[in-house]
């Protein structure tokens, strides 16, 4: 099988009636890696596979829409499969608020703190981060397989970040789109559509998902205005799509 990203949520900040804050499953193989865990995500991931599979976790920061399901991972690890080693990367905060809501992740969890320009593998996949322009330290993730794809997401950011920050060759690039039109997104440390799109382009992405829209968004006008700045059709993220490179 090759790489595929599978969608557990992508709803901004926090969850809509219908769906879950940010997750993404990306897989290779039996490689099986959690790309942040909002809210609903664990849910979500066992309409895929199973919890024991789950090859491990990397978490962008620390704002709960975006990790707060690995809390209830940890239970799941700890009690139902009493297993344990499980490698997650995320930052120092990261670290530190999940070892104090699940009164000591280890040994569940095998921790690494993550920082600016990090590369690692998990299983057969390798990854690199990048600081974004965001309000506390947040990574966003480049994703290779053997084969050469490559998945970028944007994580959180506002426009001081570039997508091209993670490299030549992105194949499909899954860029925050919080705000439908520009004027919504002025001073905030997110991304408009128009400026999700941009990036895209500018980074010379193959396809382009947007995704993290604000709940109650019109996802027309988001697509409109990436689509114009991409200069390409887009995708909308919905829970339990899949892409596969």
């Amino acid at each position: 099988m090759g790489l595929t990203v599978t969608v557990l949520g992508c709803s901004g900040s926090y969850p809509s009636p219908d769906c879950a804050c940010s997750g993404y499953l990306v897989s290779h193989d039996t490689t099986h890696v959690a790309v942040d865990l909002g809210p609903g995500c664990l849910s979500n991931l066992q309409h895929h596979i199973e919890i024991p599979e789950l090859s491990g976790v990397v978490l962008s920061h620390a704002h709960p829409d975006h990790w707060v399901d690995l809390t209830g991972l940890y239970v799941a690890l700890a009690h139902r499969y009493e297993l344990e080693g499980l490698p997650v990367h995320g930052t120092r905060q990261n670290h530190e608020m999940a070892d104090l809501l699940s009164a000591g992740v280890h040994p569940v969890f095998d921790w690494h703190v993550t920082g600016d320009g990090d590369e690692f593998a998990i299983g057969s996949l390798r990854f690199r981060l990048s600081a974004t322009d965001h309000y506390i330290e947040t990574h966003a993730v480049r994703i290779d397989s053997p084969e050469g794809t490559s998945v970028a997401y944007s994580s959180d950011t506002g426009p001081a970040w570039e997508l091209s920050a993670l490299g030549a060759g992105i194949d499909l690039a899954l860029v925050e789109a919080t705000y439908g039109t520009d004027e919504e997104a002025v001073g905030i440390k997110h991304l408009s559509a128009a400026q999700a799109g941009e990036a895209a382009r500018a980074a010379g992405a193959r396809a382009l998902v947007l995704t993290h829209l604000w709940p109650g968004s019109d996802p027309a006008v988001h697509a409109r205005h990436g689509e114009a700045a991409y200069g390409a059709p887009v995708t909308i993220a919905t829970p339990h799509e899949r892409y596969t490179l």
